[in-house]
C-alpha cells in the first residue's frame, strides 16, 4: 500500500479547493465580553512595554478598540488608550495614545497565513493633568515622555497570539488512528465588505502518508453569503469534501466488515443444497463487506445521500474463513450531518435503496429473491451501524486554537453544505 500511495501522490498537486469559510464583519468583531479593559501596571513590567521614559505608569484603560474590513486590501486596527501617567511627585497626567494600524494576510513559504502590519501611525496627546495650565507639557514634551517610535514594534508583537492562532488552522487532525485530516489554504484570504473569504484544499495521510483523492469534476468555489446573516462565520463543504472523506476513510481500510449473521451452514442447506457438500456440520455463517468501488457523496437542495458499492463474500470457518458465496451489493443511505463543538458528526441513516446481486458461488446458482431473503435484513442494519461506529467521533472541521462553533445551522443544498454559526472564544488555561 505505501509503494502504491508513493507511486500516486504527485496526481495530489492538481487538486482545487474543497471548502472554505467566510468570517463576517460581526464575526470580525466579535470579542469575548468581560472586565479586561482596566489593568494596574507595575513600574518594572510596563514602563519598558510601553516605551515610556523616566515615569510611572498608574493604569492603563482601553478606551476604544475596533477592528474594521478594508475590502480588497485588508484590516484596519484603531485603539485609544487612556494612560494616567506620574511624570513627577505629586503630578498626574492622563494622556490618550492613540494608534491606527494597517493590516494584511500573507502566505509564508511554509504554506501557513500571517498577519502583518502594512501601516502603523501612533499619536499621543496630553488629556488632563494635576499642574497648573501654563506649566502644562508641551506637545514636544509629550513626545518626550511617551516614545512613539516605539509603539509600532511593540503592535507588531502583539501579532504573534493571532499568527500562532492561524498557523493553528493547517494542523493536522484524527479522523481514525491511521488516518488525518489537513486543511491547507491555497491563497491568502480575500477582504470584501461580505467579510474574510478563505478557500481550502482537504488533504488526507493514511499510515503517515498522503493519499492521492478523486479530481472533483466540478470546481468548488465558496458561495455568496447571505448580506443579512447574523453569523460570525460561515463554512461550505463541497460533496467532493464528502466523497474525498468516505474515500480516505475506504484507503485506511476503516470500513472493512466481518458482519455476523444469524444463519448456520446447516439452515442455509435447507435453501441451498450443495450446502450439505461443503459443509458436514452446521457452522456459524459470517459476513464480509469491502469495498469494490468508493463510496460517493450525493447532496441535493436539502438532503444528502451516500451511495455504497459492496461485494459481501459469505463463508464459514474460524479462524480461516472459508467464502462459498459473493454477493455485489448497491445500496443508498442518508446522510445525516450536525455540528458539535469544532467536529462535523457523520452518519448514514435509513437505507433507502439496496439491490443485490450473485458475484460467485461454489454452491450453483443462487436465485435474487433467495439472496434477499436470507440476507437482506442483515446487510441493511448491520452495514450502517458498523459505518457509524467508524465515523463516531466525528470529522475535526477547520478551525484556530482557542475557538469553537456555536449557535450552529447545517443546511444541505445541491453540490455543497453551507454551514452559518457563531464564535466562542474559550478560556486559556495556564
Amino acid at each position: 500500500l505505501s509503494i502504491l500511495l508513493s507511486l500516486l501522490v504527485p496526481a495530489h498537486s492538481t487538486r482545487s479547493p474543497d471548502c472554505g469559510g467566510i468570517l463576517t464583519p460581526s464575526g470580525l468583531s466579535y470579542r469575548k465580553s468581560g472586565p479586561r479593559n482596566s489593568h494596574a501596571v507595575s513600574r518594572e513590567g510596563r514602563q519598558q512595554h510601553l516605551s515610556v521614559r523616566r515615569n510611572q505608569i498608574n493604569s492603563i484603560k482601553v478606551a476604544e478598540l475596533s477592528l474594521s474590513l478594508i475590502p480588497d486590501t485588508g484590516l484596519r486596527l484603531s485603539s485609544n488608550v487612556d494612560l494616567s501617567v506620574t511624570p513627577a511627585p505629586s503630578t498626574t497626567k492622563v494622556m490618550r495614545l492613540s494608534i491606527l494600524v494597517d493590516l494584511h494576510v500573507e502566505m509564508n513559504p511554509e504554506g501557513n497565513l500571517e498577519l502583518v502590519t502594512s501601516a502603523c501611525k501612533p499619536t499621543v496627546e496630553e488629556m488632563q493633568s494635576t499642574e497648573e495650565k501654563e506649566s502644562q507639557s508641551s506637545s514636544s514634551d509629550v513626545d518626550e515622555e511617551i516614545n512613539i517610535d516605539k509603539i509600532c514594534l511593540e503592535v507588531s508583537k502583539l501579532l504573534l497570539l493571532p499568527n500562532e492562532q492561524l498557523m493553528s488552522l493547517t494542523a493536522q487532525f484524527p479522523v481514525t488512528p491511521s488516518c488525518q485530516v489537513q486543511y491547507l489554504p491555497l491563497a491568502a484570504p480575500v477582504f470584501s465588505e461580505q467579510g474574510i473569504t478563505i478557500s481550502l484544499q482537504t488533504t488526507f495521510q493514511v499510515a503517515g502518508m498522503a493519499i492521492p483523492l478523486p479530481v472533483s469534476p466540478v470546481p468548488f468555489s465558496m458561495p455568496e453569503p447571505a448580506s443579512s446573516s447574523p453569523s460570525h462565520l460561515t463554512l461550505a463543504f463541497s460533496e467532493h469534501f464528502y466523497t474525498s472523506l468516505f474515500f480516505a476513510l475506504e484507503i485506511a481500510g476503516a470500513f472493512n466488515m466481518t458482519i455476523p449473521s444469524p444463519l448456520t451452514t446447516a439452515t442455509m442447506a435447507q435453501k441451498i443444497t450443495q450446502m450439505g457438500s461443503l459443509f458436514q456440520e452446521g457452522l456459524p455463517v459470517m459476513l464480509q463487506a469491502v469495498f469494490r468501488s468508493s463510496p460517493r457523496v450525493v447532496l441535493e437542495e436539502g438532503k444528502g445521500a451516500l451511495k455504497l458499492f459492496l461485494t459481501v463474500h459469505i463463508g464459514a470457518g474460524s479462524p480461516a474463513f472459508q467464502s462459498f458465496l459473493s454477493v455485489n451489493v448497491d445500496m443508498s443511505a442518508g446522510l445525516l450531518l450536525s455540528i458539535a463543538d469544532t467536529r462535523m458528526m457523520i452518519s448514514a441513516a435509513v437505507i433507502e435503496d439496496i439491490e443485490l446481486s450473485l458475484a460467485a458461488s461454489d454452491v450453483g446458482p443462487v436465485p435474487a429473491a433467495l439472496l434477499e431473503e436470507l440476507f437482506l435484513p442483515t446487510i441493511r442494519e448491520e452495514v450502517p451501524a458498523q459505518m457509524n461506529v467508524v465515523l463516531s467521533e466525528g470529522v475535526f472541521l477547520p478551525h484556530i486554537s482557542s475557538f469553537t462553533y456555536t449557535d450552529v445551522n447545517v443546511t444541505i443544498h445541491k453540490d455543497y453544505v453551507l454551514v452559518p454559526c457563531n464564535l466562542e472564544l474559550r478560556a486559556r488555561t495556564g
